[in-house]
């Protein structure tokens, strides 16, 4: 007879899959649909009104009318789009799901109209809150955590295109869930199948490629370690500042006590950070860091340093203001950019080398969560002779942020009785 706890898993087995295709789906639509409206914003609408993509009125009004029409939706649509993106992390409790077409709504605007966010923790939400709502009916057994397990882990497979994400992620949570007596690798055998199954689904499309084109990292050295950890140190430094900053900017938005108001302020203010720093410093990042690798030798080191700024301030106040996207997706094009200014200022350092450290430190400030930041460090630059290295290099940058403040607010404790 087969053993009770092999029955359990291969029971999941079939519903992982279905749950890992459907995130990839839902993701993919998503992603399609921001990016057919970007094209028609930037690329198709402005020559009917004598302007290009570039044009300064043309970049000053669209990011503030998206601030408008998100703070819009954030208003009138069931239960405002969801909570504040400035309280929440990657993961969390499941969303409503009449609030999920209000979120979906507010994250394509956002991300068409050039917003410094990326999809990451709204499309998470969505896609937990449709497995948990559907999941519930059909297979009711099933606990609402197991639900948000299989579709996390689907989605994150899928965005990342590989379930290795997945894998490193849900390890650490499963290995602190004290109610669980189960080995690990039983509690994730299931988001493995969803997470394999969303990257297999994903791959298909080449919509969510994070690889650079730089030169391989092939002959590691010693001295390498220590600049590989000053690197990552240098990009926690000063992801901590806008740590720092973040709350002081969403008090200020907060204090202007309409959504519709702080919005499109927020959208005003991308607009004229966006005429300073260009296109590139606009949007998710994702494209953009691939064009800013490819194109580094025409900018100088003063060039690299504005960039690395202006976004930075881009997404302090796009994530403060109330716009529905995630930090990680820009804070990766920060590393980048910061990265290749080391490089540009230290030739002789790989560039492999700087953009992976500094890739991992600002993924560092923005999570909290090592094995993501050493993923993301090691899935941008091509073969894995860089890996080794990273897992040194993330150690003092680990030890710099313990205990520190995260680019997350953080909701009062509840005052105990008699206090």
């Amino acid at each position: 007879m087969m053993d009770p706890r092999v029955r359990r898993m291969v029971a999941l087995a079939v519903p992982a899959i279905v749950v890992g295709v459907a995130a990839a789906l839902i993701l993919l639509v998503v992603v399609l649909a921001a990016n057919l409206l970007q094209h028609f914003l930037w690329q198709v609408l402005p020559p009917t009104f004598g302007a290009t993509a570039t044009t300064w009125w043309w970049t000053l009004g669209m990011l503030t009318l998206t601030g408008l029409a998100v703070g819009l939706v954030v208003r009138f649509a069931p239960g405002h789009a969801g909570p504040d993106p400035a309280t929440v992390s990657l993961f969390g409790p499941p969303t409503p799901i009449i609030v999920l077409p209000g979120l979906a709504v507010a994250l394509i605007l956002a991300l068409a109209g050039g917003v410094s966010l990326g999809p990451e923790n709204p499309i998470i939400a969505i896609i937990v809150g449709l497995t948990v709502a559907i999941g519930a009916k059909l297979m009711p057994r099933v606990p609402a955590k197991g639900w948000v397990m299989l579709a996390a882990a689907g989605t994150i497979g899928a965005m990342f295109g590989t379930p290795v994400a997945a894998a490193l992620l849900f390890s650490e949570m499963v290995a602190s869930d004290k109610e669980k007596s189960e080995p690990v690798w039983d509690q994730l055998f299931a988001p493995l199948v969803a997470a394999g199954s969303g990257a297999l689904t994903m791959s298909h499309f080449e919509v969510m490629d994070f690889s650079l084109a730089v030169t391989p990292y092939l002959n590691p050295t010693i001295v390498d370690i220590g600049t590989g950890m000053l690197v990552a140190l240098a990009a926690v430094v000063i992801g901590m500042v806008a740590v720092w900053v973040f709350p002081l900017l969403h008090r200020f938005f907060l204090s202007l006590r309409h959504p519709v108001l702080a919005l499109t302020l927020g959208g005003f203010l991308l607009g004229i950070l966006g005429l300073v720093g260009g296109p590139i410093t606009m949007f998710k990042g994702l494209g953009e860091m691939k064009t800013l690798a490819s194109t580094a030798g025409q900018y100088d080191a003063a060039g690299l340093a504005l960039i690395v700024v202006i976004k930075l301030v881009a997404v302090l106040i796009s994530a403060t203001c109330g716009f529905r996207g995630g930090r990680i997706f820009p804070l990766v094009f920060v590393g980048v950019a910061f990265g290749l200014l080391v490089h540009q200022l230290f030739p002789a350092v790989p560039m492999a080398l700087t953009v992976a450290c500094a890739v991992l430190g600002f993924t560092l400030v923005a999570t909290r969560d090592g094995w993501l930041s050493l993923f993301m460090g090691a899935v941008m630059i091509p073969g894995i002779e860089l890996l080794p290295l990273l897992c040194l290099a993330v150690l003092p940058a680990w030890l710099a942020l313990a205990g520190r403040a995260e680019m997350e607010i953080k909701a009062a404790p509840e005052p105990t009785k008699g206090t």
